[in-house]
């Protein structure tokens, strides 16, 4: 689903049920929304805030969210829940937040378009691939939306945000829906996301660019 496409504050999530492939306690998802963004949306705001030289833990978010992809991400300790980031023309956001512990990616592009006098210019971003894998921790991210194949294992859905303790930390408000999971791998990601905070990456063949109306990441 793309933010171009239809409202930002909705997700697809198609069932197929478990995979031939799946383990015992595990559970496969075709081209699944909220929960399998949290690594890449993450790496995403980081390289944004990387740009602007700030990584604030509370911020106002800039009017446009910006494009991640990825070939494969793995994670462990997943929790996510829905909120809303607010840009400074006071105008809100809706956005899954999600929280993850530990996230491997086999590579990572972000971008993101910014209007200048003379023109747009594209700020892009890749890591991974042949130089190595990229790893982040400890991210929070608010994110619009994902298109890819995923699996989730332990998956609890509709949990009370205030209660999710898969992530130390990350929970939403008392009453409202949560989801958290053990662990996911997500392949052949994309999506758009508005913010992230916090974080460790060790992003390996780090290559940055910005061009004139050049192409983004999809």
């Amino acid at each position: 689903m793309s933010a171009r496409n239809g409202s930002a504050a909705q997700s697809h999530l198609d069932t197929v049920g478990p995979s031939a492939e799946a383990d015992e306690g595990g559970t496969s998802w075709r081209r699944a929304g909220a929960l399998g963004i949290v690594g890449l949306g993450a790496v995403g705001f980081l390289t944004l805030a990387m740009a602007q030289g700030a990584l604030a833990a509370s911020f106002a978010v800039s009017g446009a969210s910006f494009q991640v992809s990825s070939g494969k991400l793995t994670s462990a300790g997943l929790s996510s829940y829905v909120s809303t980031n607010t840009s400074l023309d006071g105008k809100g956001h809706p956005v899954s937040m999600l929280a993850i512990g530990d996230a491997t990616l086999s590579d990572i592009c972000q971008s993101a378009k910014v209007k200048t006098p003379l023109g747009d210019i594209t700020f892009k971003l890749t890591a991974g691939g042949d130089a190595g894998e990229v790893t982040a921790k400890n991210l929070t991210i608010g994110a619009e939306d994902l298109v890819g194949d995923a699996r989730f294992g332990t998956v609890e859905i509709g949990r009370d945000a205030s209660t999710l303790d898969q992530v130390p930390g990350a929970q939403g408000e008392r009453g409202t829906f949560g989801l958290q999971a053990g662990d996911v791998t997500v392949a052949g990601v994309r999506s758009h996301a508005w913010s992230a905070t916090g974080g460790t990456f060790n992003l390996k063949g780090l290559r940055v660019g910005v061009s004139l109306d050049g192409p983004g990441c999809f």
